[in-house]
């Protein structure tokens, strides 16, 4: 691990201000990421702002009906919390499926929004990767690639994101609050958070440099039921094949996300509308332009026959 200062701070404001007075400053909570990239030496930070004080560790009700979420709120706090349990099952499912529950003791909810992906060439540094070298070219592309992208990718990256909390905020139509560096505070809708790698893969979201996470604001309950299946190849301590987050009311209706098929968590609007028509119609939608590689076309048959037990779940009641 390579040498750096640390500076902790005590309000967001001076975080990203921080941040964007120190070149290769990164931000730093939980670390449960940044750490082992450091180690191997993937990220280089020379300075480490420390964001576990600055009170962002509350879940507090809106005005509006929905959630604030702190960006410090830990990944089991989140999922343990009443409120969540009740109104938005799909975040709490997705969360208890994500990691072990040490990460989880440890992981905050801004941490999970940012974790960066487990492409088993972006973690060797002796492979080529576009995320990690920008211009070196992407490894995946004829190499092993079974747990790659299968849509929204391109020439340059088929890696996927990680997180399964990031898919069921993408289902809820989250909010990530942000402070810049000039102090000045924004919400980015999540479905405009996040960036397909076109040919820039190492630009994952549309943060600007050095702006901060402060919070994750959830809508009004959906109501309905709701789901999060996860396929993997081993019951834990393992990243999604595919995985279905989804809410269901009782005439059929709902909504459909994606996690495991894409450089970011995966959802088409459009394709709620067809959720009364079953399976085939949703993934008809969700995955029109897919384009799978030989090792990994069997996410498309995977993908509906996961929803297709969702659905079936959903009508037992």
């Amino acid at each position: 691990m390579r040498a750096f200062t640390y500076q902790r701070v005590s309000t967001p404001a001076e975080a990203a201000a921080a941040a964007a007075r120190t070149p290769g400053s990164r931000f730093i909570a939980g670390g449960t990421n940044l750490l082992d990239l450091m180690k191997l030496e993937i990220e280089t930070p020379t300075h480490l702002i420390d964001v576990n004080h600055l009170g962002l560790d509350k879940i507090e009700a809106t005005k509006e009906g929905g959630l604030r979420i702190g960006a410090q709120v830990l990944n089991v706090d989140l999922a343990s919390d009443a409120r969540i349990r009740r109104d938005y099952a799909v975040l709490s499912r997705a969360l208890l499926a994500g990691a072990s529950a040490q990460l989880r003791n440890k992981a905050t909810t801004a941490g999970n929004l940012l974790q960066r992906t487990r492409c088993p060439y972006f973690y060797d540094t002796a492979q080529p990767c576009n995320k990690r070298v920008p211009g070196s070219g992407c490894s995946a592309i004829g190499g092993y690639n079974r747990n790659h992208a299968i849509v929204g990718h391109s020439e340059a990256c088929i890696a996927t994101h990680p997180s399964d909390m990031a898919v069921a905020m993408q289902l809820l139509d989250a909010g990530v609050e942000t402070v810049k560096p000039d102090g000045t505070t924004r919400v980015i809708p999540i479905a405009d958070f996040y960036r397909l790698p076109g040919n820039t893969p190492h630009i994952e979201n549309s943060l600007m440099a050095g702006e901060l996470i402060t919070a994750v604001t959830l809508p009004r309950p959906l109501g309905g039921r709701h789901f999060y299946r996860k396929v993997r190849d081993r019951a834990s301590y393992a990243f999604a094949l595919v995985s279905v987050a989804a809410v269901v009311q009782p005439d059929g209706s709902g909504r459909v996300a994606l996690g495991g098929v894409a450089h970011k968590p995966w959802r088409v609007p459009g394709a709620d509308a067809s959720m009364p028509g079953g399976a085939n119609a949703v993934v008809e939608r969700l995955l029109a332009g897919a384009k799978p590689t030989a090792d990994n076309a069997f996410k498309v048959t995977l993908v509906q026959r996961t929803l297709e037990s969702v659905l079936a779940e959903a009508k037992k009641g």
